[in-house]
């Protein structure tokens, strides 16, 4: 199926700026992770809290996004979170104290929500469910760059600067997006438009809470994401302090779980053409779930060093190349009508889910990885649960899907 409205965006220009939306949220969590021992010890306090405010920005703030873009568009909304994004990361730049970087992640992740979330809606509105998936995970692999590249990035910038440069950056960052994202064009025309009021919203989600198939594969990545985000939060105390490396080089621990990603979703894009969707997400989580139980067996054998650690995360990560494309095209397949509440609900539960990570390690940390291997074998297998949990014929049925006229 071709892209549904009459513009140009099948082809790689629009792609490109769809997975640059996309990784947003990878470069603004992931290019300070070098930097945030640095930060704890200048600013006396808790750099996680730094990471748990963004994401609770991030949630938050979606739910309010994605009602609206259903109603006046994505484009809008789009352009509107570039800038207050932009001056989200000044904010975070000239901050002295933890306190101050909280609060200005929180109004940076108030603007930064809307790119993935908006990517993903807009995705939903050019291509059906397989196309819709293979496009995901062409995003997927543009994307992951971002997290490749950010404590990398992040690292050689402590070198010639401080923490607060990389803020700076970010700053830049989101004003050349601003400047590119004006050529983009609208995917929600008029027609397609939802027509009941904005403070209908809370109806919307409603209806999306109680939709089996929807949220069963909504909280199939969003337990994902748990896992994935006490990795995020957790490795640099874990690889920098525990294990010793060095911060230039943490990066590329971090990275080659990306390039895990990246392999994978280009076999997916091929994959979502031969097996359901669902097949895929009891695999994939099944993979994952696995690793993760042999880590933590290694470590509650004793210290099996780095590799111990390391290994199961590496097989961990590679899964998401399938589970975030797959699962959010799941989802998102049976409900075209409110794609822009639904990509928000899924964003706002599966970034939220940093929340409940950060909170775990915060109360769990000892300073060894038990912790995080732990918060992150849990949240596998509730991911695989819910994977095997769901029917794909359940959420292709035209009786499952929300697309029928709304009043």
């Amino acid at each position: 199926m071709a892209p549904q409205i009459g513009m140009p965006q099948s082809g790689w220009g629009l792609k490109a700026m769809l997975a640059a939306l996309m990784a947003l949220t990878s470069l603004s969590t992931d290019i300070y992770l070098p930097a945030m021992p640095t930060m704890q010890r200048e600013l006396h306090g808790d750099a996680e809290l730094t990471i748990t405010g963004f994401l609770i920005g991030f949630a938050l703030a979606q739910l309010v996004w994605g009602p609206v873009s259903d109603r006046i568009g994505r484009k809008r909304p789009l352009l509107i979170g570039l800038a207050l994004f932009v001056v989200g990361s000044i904010g975070c730049a000239l901050s002295q104290s933890i306190a101050a970087v909280v609060f200005w992640r929180v109004f940076q992740a108030f603007g930064a929500c809307t790119g993935p979330m908006l990517a993903r809606a807009m995705v939903r509105d050019l291509y059906e469910r397989r196309q819709a998936a293979e496009t995901l995970s062409t995003l997927t692999i543009v994307m992951a760059l971002a997290p490749i590249g950010g404590p990398l990035l992040g690292g050689q910038i402590l070198r010639l600067g401080d923490w607060h440069d990389v803020f700076w950056l970010l700053a830049v960052v989101g004003s050349l997006m601003l400047w590119t994202l004006r050529r983009l064009p609208e995917t929600h025309t008029p027609s397609r438009r939802a027509t009941t009021p904005a403070r209908t919203a809370l109806s919307d989600y409603r209806t999306l809470l109680a939709h089996g198939p929807f949220m069963r594969n909504t909280l199939c990545v969003a337990f994902f994401y748990v896992g994935a985000y006490a990795f995020i939060a957790g490795s640099p105390r874990v690889y920098i302090e525990h294990f010793h490396i060095d911060a230039q080089h943490y990066g590329w621990l971090f990275g080659v779980n990306i390039v895990g990603v990246m392999a994978l979703s280009a076999v997916n894009r091929r994959l979502v053409r031969r097996f359901s969707l669902g097949a895929l997400l009891r695999v994939s989580t099944g993979i994952a779930a696995a690793a993760m139980l042999a880590g933590l067996g290694l470590g509650l054998g004793g210290d099996g060093g780095l590799l111990a650690v390391a290994a199961p995360v590496f097989v961990f990560f590679t899964m998401n190349g399938i589970i975030a494309a797959s699962a959010t095209a799941a989802a998102l397949d049976g409900v075209p009508r409110l794609a822009g509440s639904a990509a928000a609900l899924i964003g706002a539960l599966q970034y939220g889910s940093g929340i409940v990570s950060s909170l775990l390690l915060a109360a769990l940390a000892d300073g060894s990885p038990r912790a995080m291997v732990g918060v992150m074998t849990v949240f596998a297998l509730a991911a695989a649960a819910m994977a095997f949990m769901s029917r794909e014929d359940r959420s292709t049925a035209p009786s499952a899907r929300l697309d029928a006229p709304r009043p």
